[in-house]
C-alpha cells in the first residue's frame, strides 16, 4: 500500500519528468508513424523515456516507491514496448546486458 512518502516521490518524479521533457518524449514515441522497431535509430525521446523508466524501476526494485501507485500513474508496458528495441540494441552494442533491466522488469511485472 502506498504511503505519504510514495506520494512525495511521485511529485518529485513528476517535476523531474517535466524538466526532462518527458511529456514531449511520450508524445513522440506514441505518435502515429513512430517506428518502435528501429533500435539503432538515435532518438532523444526514446533515451529520455528509457532513463525515466530505469529510474522508476530502480526505485520500485529497492522498495522506495510503491508499485501499485506507480502502475496507476504510468503505462509502463506501453512505454517499454515503444523503447524496447533501442534498449536491446544498446545492450548488444555495448555488451552490457544490465542496461535498462529495471525498466524491463517493471514492464514484465505489469503484464
Amino acid at each position: 500500500m502506498a504511503k505519504h512518502e510514495d506520494a512525495l516521490i511521485v511529485i518529485q518524479l513528476s517535476r523531474w519528468g517535466t524538466e526532462l521533457g518527458i511529456d514531449d518524449a511520450m508524445k513522440e514515441i506514441f505518435a502515429d508513424g513512430f517506428d518502435a522497431s528501429d533500435g539503432a535509430a538515435d532518438n532523444d525521446s526514446v533515451r529520455k523515456v528509457l532513463n525515466f523508466g530505469e529510474t522508476i524501476g530502480s526505485l520500485v526494485k529497492h522498495n522506495v516507491l510503491d508499485w501499485e501507485l506507480l502502475s496507476d500513474l504510468f503505462w509502463i508496458d506501453g512505454m517499454w514496448r515503444q523503447t524496447e528495441a533501442h534498449a536491446k540494441y544498446q545492450r548488444e552494442r555495448t555488451g552490457e546486458p544490465r542496461l535498462y533491466e529495471h525498466f524491463e522488469a517493471l514492464a514484465t511485472r505489469s503484464k
